[in-house]
């Protein structure tokens, strides 16, 4: 038997519940949904998360579609999820906790006795602990994005190639290698010894079916190549970037972009134009380094010195 919370499932079977993770103003319990898919052969278990950030709800998505396609029947091993992580934030659709004002991504591996933000990541991290691989679901909140995954536990951490292999699996196509800031569970995880990533999906508003579709197929590869289920993976070569630059606007205005996500650009290309609301040309922004155009705002209206995009730069193929 496997439990997480009120979810428990024998070998061979599928459960949901609860996770009890604190109360809220009127002394309600706060509870996370949570599910266990326990298969019928023994095996690793995977831990998988989505909505640390309230606004982010490809990973969500991406759970709705998961868990009913998994028969538990096929199943080796078994895949503990959180489906909403960020209680308060997801009840408003915002990105951090607007009780303690925290981004729940920072707040790894939790404290029991501390902010709500703090007891949920305990909570949710006791969990994770007890897996061998960990996917923790994001996407570029509600900017535009390409479809990424990250490696965040830094190049010189001991499971950093297996970090890498694990983002290779789950085959965004792109991934961000570099060391992530303190807190963020895909830190966290490696630092006891568990590889974690932390896929990026897109970034839009509401959710984005394509972006989904990306990490329905990713949760899949990582099942098959980890020997969960059956089948075979081919882990095609991944575009790797190892450095970010960013770009805010030289003037307010309206912005016009002269480049398209995931293109190559290279040093001294045009990235962007800011004009006024007449079409009178403000300024041009152009790339500083060699790289790819990685993420951008969505809306047009800058103020100066607003951010505008980003360029993944230190790019290559792994």
């Amino acid at each position: 038997m496997i439990t997480l919370g009120t979810a428990r499932a024998s070998p061979g079977e599928t459960d949901t519940g609860r996770l009890e993770v604190g109360e809220t103003r009127d002394g309600s319990p706060v509870r996370l949904p949570v599910a266990v898919i326990n298969g019928a052969e023994d095996g690793e278990t995977l831990y998988m998360q989505a909505v640390s950030d309230g606004d982010e709800l490809n990973g969500l998505g991406v759970v709705n579609r998961v868990v009913p396609r998994l028969d538990p029947s096929e199943l080796s091993g078994s895949v503990l999820v959180v489906g909403v992580v960020n209680y308060f934030g997801f009840q408003v659709a915002e990105h951090r906790n607007p009780i303690d004002d925290r981004k729940m991504n920072r707040g790894y591996p939790g404290d029991e006795d501390g902010t709500t933000s703090e007891r949920i990541a305990h909570a949710t991290f006791q969990a994770a602990k007890r897996a061998d691989i960990i996917l923790d679901l994001h996407q570029g909140s509600t900017s535009r994005m390409i479809n990424e995954t990250r490696v965040r536990c830094g190049i010189r951490h001991r499971l950093h190639s297996d970090c890498l292999e694990l983002a290779k699996a789950f085959g965004c196509g792109h991934v961000l290698d570099i060391k992530g800031p303190d807190g963020q569970l895909a830190r966290a995880g490696p630092e006891h010894g568990i590889p974690t990533i932390d896929p990026e999906l897109g970034g839009c508003v509401g959710w984005d079916e394509e972006s989904i579709r990306y990490g329905v197929e990713g949760v899949f590869n990582v099942l098959r190549h980890y020997g969960y289920l059956d089948g075979d993976v081919d882990l095609e070569r991944q575009t790797r970037a190892r450095g970010f630059d960013q770009y805010g606007s030289p003037a307010g205005g309206l912005v016009r972009f002269e480049r398209d996500l995931g293109e190559r650009v290279s040093t001294g290309d045009l990235l962007f134009e800011v004009t006024d609301v007449f079409g009178e040309l403000k300024g041009r922004v152009t790339a500083d380094d060699d790289g790819v155009f990685w993420r951008t705002r969505r809306l047009p209206q800058v103020a100066a010195g607003e951010y505008v995009c980003s360029v993944g730069t230190n790019v290559d193929q792994y």
